[in-house]
Parts: structure tokens; sequence; C-alpha cells
């Protein structure tokens, strides 16, 4: 494969523009038996893929950071790019048929009380160009942040991504509803409850504990994919890696007693992708990118990233 070094690390998939909304409640409404949020504070930072490429500048601050996306021609899309910006990250979009999604969180005392979501229904994949392209030719690593909105479903930007696989380390971090990883990828990083749904019940998936179901469902996953590994992420458990051609390796998480957990799959993913650009084995990249999401969630998840107030 060619020498990351010195070659940006480029994520590929869908960008979201995420607010938190936190406040006090300390009574109910006398219309209806919710509770009334007052003080209110609000702060918005860049969600999906776009989280994972600015938790992917925190490891490479001078290596430099791509995105891959499709933004609307709206405020939210604008915002997100300029956050983005803002964080040293370079911005390749191409044009989102529709507004971007928008995804707000209203939080009290460190939980939330809802999310409100923005978006429109599912459409066509966004269109790949040249610039998307180019980005994914000079990559020294790929990570895919797939969230289900097509970006990754896309023919001729599928086609870009299998050449860079046989190139550089990708990382293939899935969706539910999004395209299975195209073949060859270093790694892919589904959770458990993701990779037992994917395999189904047919292949063996229980009984057994977390880390042998997961071990089993990675093992079939590397296999179906054609991927060098599967890394089944276990939240709190840590995660096992899945060799297609070795023993599994179950990496625990240091304990963690308070945080928030919004984002940490993106951290471990980020994480990963970076060790592996710098020359790490797959074990040690795994390893980093457990210690790195049980750090994000300790200090408080997306609020050590100081996201921007409004």
């Amino acid at each position: 494969m060619r020498n990351a070094a010195g070659r940006p690390l480029v994520v590929v998939g869908d960008a979201l523009l995420d607010r938190d909304v936190t406040g006090r409640a300390d009574r109910l409404s006398p219309d209806a038996p919710v509770p009334v949020v007052a003080a209110v504070t609000e702060a918005e930072r860049p969600g999906g893929a776009a989280l994972a490429a600015l938790l992917a500048a925190l490891d490479r601050p001078a290596g430099g950071v791509v995105l891959v996306t499709a933004l609307g021609a709206d405020p939210a899309g604008e915002r997100v790019a300029a956050l983005l910006a803002a964080a040293g990250v370079t911005v390749v979009a191409g044009r989102l048929p529709g507004r971007t999604p928008e995804k707000e969180r209203v939080r009290v005392a460190g939980q939330s009380l809802l999310r409100l979501d923005r978006e429109d229904g599912p459409a066509a994949p966004p269109a790949a160009t040249p610039a998307m392209r180019d980005a994914l030719a000079g990559a020294g690593a790929v990570l895919v942040s797939d969230y289900g909105r097509g970006l990754a479903a896309g023919g001729e930007l599928r086609g870009w991504l299998a050449a860079a696989a046989r190139r550089v380390p990708v990382v293939w971090d899935p969706h539910p509803r999004g395209a299975a990883p195209v073949p060859g990828v270093r790694l892919a990083t589904p959770n458990l409850a993701e990779a037992v749904d994917i395999v189904g019940s047919g292949a063996g998936t229980s009984p057994g504990t977390g880390v042998a179901v997961a071990a089993r469902a990675g093992r079939e996953l590397a296999r179906r994919w054609r991927a060098a590994g599967v890394v089944v992420t276990l939240g709190a458990g840590g995660a096992v890696l899945a060799p297609a051609d070795d023993v599994p390796l179950a990496v625990p998480a240091p304990a963690v007693t308070t945080g928030d957990p919004c984002g940490a799959g993106d951290r471990f993913a980020s994480a990963v992708t970076a060790r592996l650009a710098a020359g790490a084995l797959p074990s040690e990249a795994v390893i980093a990118g457990v210690a790195a999401a049980s750090a994000y969630v300790g200090a408080g998840g997306p609020a050590s990233l100081a996201p921007a107030p409004r």
C-alpha cells in the first residue's frame, strides 16, 4: 500500500447539524404534565460524518483532515461548513437534494428529555464530483462514516472508495440503513446490535457472552464483506477485533462513571483511522480507539468539544 505519511485523512459520509438546547427544569407546565425548561442556552456542532471529521482533527493537528460530503443550500449547511473550517477541516461538499438535516437535543441536568429531527425524506444519492474523486485519490487513510442517507451508496463514489481500499487503510463505520462496506476495507466497525442484526439468527451468534457473540458475528461479517477485519464495539464493554485470518482480540474499556455517550462511536472510528494512517497495526489502533472513546465520554462527550454558542 502507498505510504500514508503526510497525506490527509479523508472522512466520507452524511453530514448533519447538531444542536443542544440546555436548561433547568424545576416545575411542570400548568397545561400538561411536562417539564418546563427554562434558562435555556443553545450550542451547535457538526454532526454525523461531520462530527467524525471534527474528532479526527483532534488526532491530526498537522496531518490534515478532509470531509467529503453533501450539504444543502441552506443556513444549516453553511453553519456546518463554517464550524468545520474553524476547526481546520477542509470540506469537499456536493449539493444535497434537499435541506441539510438538523438534530436538536433538549437536555436538563446532563440528561436528554427529547430530540427533534428536521430532515427531508429519502432521496437519490447525491451526485459524486471530480473534487470528491481527487480528495480520495490523495488520501493517506479513509474513514467512511455512513449515516444511512445515501452518500456511501452512490455507484461512482463507491468505485473510488474501492480503489482507495487497495492503496491505503480504509475504515468503514456502517449504518443499519446504509450500504455494505466495499471489499478490501482494513476494518469495519459495527456495534454489537448492528452486527447481530446484519448477520441474522442463522449464523450462530447466540448463545454466549457479549464478547463471544461479537467475535462470531465479527468473523462472519469479515467473510461476507471481504474485510481484513471487523471490530464489534460493545459500548462500556470495549470492543472485539475479529480479523479475517486470526484469533479475535477483546479490548476492555476503562471504567467511566459519568458522561454523554453521544458521538462515542465516531470518536472510536476516527481514532482507529488516525492510528492506522500513522502505521499502527489493527490491534494497536483498536486499543487506542477504545481509550479515546472512553476518554471522550468521560470528559462529557460533545460538551468536551466546546461547541460554538448561538
